[in-house]
């Protein structure tokens, strides 16, 4: 692949992002702010690419060669010359806005912007830079190797270029793109997100053990993992900014978040992430 490909931010969704692409063959260029979240960003990709050498869906003789199209910078002018550039920042307005005005001036006009954002509005984040045909959502899933989904959405500016890009590119990674408009939570975290706090609800009233209420879902519905187990991998403080998020723009109380998720957050018990959440991890 001769296309270049920008990442911003290296945690769980980003340096997923650039394994993805460097497994396709794409040059990956992959930016934050600190050496250090680079150091541990390109540690999680060696151990994601292990594990599928393990599971024999790659060999492992060829993780030497993924991880050498990855290149590490804290330099967002580095990113100039990319194709396609990816944010995958914290869910936070107040950053995406500053890394988003930045690349405005660090990457060329014809580079196609798109935003990992699970719930901020496409139409707000195109407004930041000058070109806001360019903008679009490109939402993958979590762990990114190995969901097949990624929701495209486009901005009330997305331009018909950016979103054919992307949505070929999509393709060519081996995913599946589904476009949905631009509207908080899109699809997935519009039904997502409230069936957490409710099942969040659930617990806090005591109608069963965290453990039922998983198996509930899994045996009952056939879900693959329980609503709380799910939320402890994506991290209370990111299910808690989105139903903040979905409260706001819907003006709607049935997007009020569960006390107890709040209260969770405010502990710092925020999943796996940091060792318990609405379960305890070693």
């Amino acid at each position: 692949m001769s296309q270049k490909i920008g990442v911003v931010g290296a945690g769980t969704m980003g340096n997923g992002i650039a394994q993805v692409f460097a497994m396709k063959g794409f040059d990956v260029v992959l930016a934050d702010v600190s050496d250090a979240a680079l150091v541990k960003g390109m540690a999680n990709i060696n151990i994601s690419l292990q594990r599928m050498a393990k599971k024999e869906l790659i060999a492992e003789a060829n993780i030497p060669g993924i991880v050498a199209h990855i290149r590490s910078t804290t330099k967002l002018a580095d990113l100039a010359g990319c194709a396609v550039v990816v944010e995958a920042a914290t869910e936070n307005a107040e950053i995406k806005e500053k890394i988003f005005r930045e690349l405005d001036a660090a990457v060329g006009e014809t580079c196609v912007l798109a935003s990992n954002t699970s719930s901020l509005s496409l139409t707000r984040i195109a407004s930041w830079v000058s070109h806001p045909e360019r903008v679009v959502g490109m939402h993958f899933m979590n762990p990114v190797p190995v969901m097949q989904l990624v929701e495209i959405i486009r901005a009330l500016q997305t331009g018909d270029e950016a979103y054919q890009t992307v949505f070929h590119l999509t393709q060519g990674l081996g995913k599946t793109p589904v476009t949905v408009k631009d509207g908080a939570g899109f699809v997935s975290n519009r039904i997502l997100m409230p069936m957490i706090n409710e099942a969040a609800f659930a617990l806090f009233e005591n109608l069963a053990t965290a453990e039922d209420i998983d198996t509930v879902m899994k045996l009952g519905m056939n879900h693959p993992i329980g609503p709380l187990a799910l939320a402890d991998l994506i991290g209370l403080d990111t299910c808690l900014s989105i139903m903040d998020i979905l409260h706001r723009e819907f003006r709607d109380s049935k997007y009020r978040a569960c006390p107890l998720l709040v209260q969770l957050v405010q502990a710092g018990h925020l999943g796996r992430k940091s060792g318990k959440g609405f379960y305890s991890y070693n």
